[in-house]
């Protein structure tokens, strides 16, 4: 996949906590939204820095608060200082490069994972750093940029479907990473897609194209496996944590959601396998071609080589050569050079050679 931009870097040497933003260059503005809830009320709008403060401190029901981009550190810095935040909680949140992870800081848990997205006309896997706090009754969640997965839970929200209005805000949490292992499944349909028409194309025709795609689908995975890998440990620790955060009924839903991220990671491996499977069917194949190649070039100069030698005898230049003056000396030299080939292709035939 070409590289679009370059991605900033934490200066080294920098002191922990530094909020420095690690991530591709971003000029547009960050965009906050809310949304309120109780079991019998909703309410939400968009937010500016200056309202951070009363949505804090307004303790009814059961705040989430929704960051799409996290290139603007000073706006990160004061969301740390608005939710109490250790400095190296929002370090981590404008650092893209963060694997997924759990971290327990008493008052409120910290997650990160990857929302992905598969472009099939590039073979490309698109990865978006996501960032998930849940406190005592609010979540906040941080995008690299806007557009996300969660549609569907602002939707079980706005109609009150399900039970997450009457929830509190760890179901929230586990709403909202359910929706990004969701995404996983589909990303992973589109790739069994490609991997079948790649599969095709090997025993077809082959050519340097597959090869590339081949490649291209193999890094993908392995990219894939990495966003997965560690967010199976996180959510596999968070329903083992003691936090008061998460209560008994949601655990039971994490439970279910590690069962789908082994899942996920199982079909991962499967498709690895598969593709590696289709790279040794390709190299097999282009081997065999090779090999038929030479056999019908190899077959070629040994029907060749006895009739060359005898043009070669009779190129010289001596006076005494066996019919040299005989009028029939030419067509009968044709003729044996043809009886000469004949024997060769009928014995290559009876080897089963050709």
């Amino acid at each position: 996949m070409a590289k679009l931009s370059r991605r900033r870097v934490k200066p080294a040497g920098s002191s922990p906590g530094t909020v420095v933003y690690v991530g591709t260059h971003r000029d547009a503005p960050v965009k906050m939204s809310w949304v309120r809830y109780t079991p019998t009320d909703l309410k939400a709008g968009v937010v500016v820095e200056k309202q951070l403060k009363s949505l804090h401190n307004e303790s009814e029901g059961v705040l989430w608060l929704n960051i799409d981009g996290v290139h603007d550190t000073e706006l990160l810095t004061a969301l740390g200082q608005i939710f109490s935040l250790h400095p190296l909680v929002v370090e981590d949140i404008a650092n893209t490069a963060q694997r997924p992870k759990l971290e327990d800081f008493g008052e409120y848990l910290f997650v990160t994972l990857k929302m992905v997205v598969y472009e099939q006309a590039s073979l490309s896997l698109k990865s978006e750093h996501v960032s998930l706090i849940v406190g005592r009754n609010y979540v906040l969640s941080f995008l690299e940029d806007e557009g996300d997965v969660f549609e569907p839970v602002r939707a079980r929200l706005k109609h009150g479907r399900g039970q997450i209005r009457g929830s509190g805000p760890d179901y929230l949490l586990y709403a909202l990473i359910d929706a990004a292992v969701d995404k996983y499944f589909e990303v992973l349909e589109d790739v069994g897609e490609d991997i079948e028409r790649i599969e095709h194309s090997v025993v077809d025709h082959g050519g340097d194209v597959v090869l590339r795609d081949i490649y291209a689908t193999k890094r993908q995975l392995i990219s894939f496996r990495r966003s997965v890998w560690p967010l199976r440990e996180a959510i596999h620790a968070l329903q083992r944590d003691d936090s008061d955060l998460i209560k008994t009924p949601t655990r039971l839903f994490l439970r279910d959601l590690y069962d789908h991220l082994v899942h996920v990671m199982d079909t991962v491996e499967t498709s690895r396998d598969i593709v590696s499977g289709m790279l040794d069917v390709y190299l097999s194949s282009t081997n065999n071609k090779m090999n038929e190649i030479m056999k019908v070039l190899t077959i070629m100069s040994s029907i060749f080589i006895p009739l060359t030698f005898i043009v070669g005898v009779y190129g010289m230049n001596f006076e005494h050569m066996p019919e040299l003056k005989s009028p029939w000396g030419y067509p009968g030299v044709l003729i044996g050079m043809i009886v000469l080939a004949g024997i060769l292709l009928a014995w290559f035939k009876k080897k089963r050679w050709i």
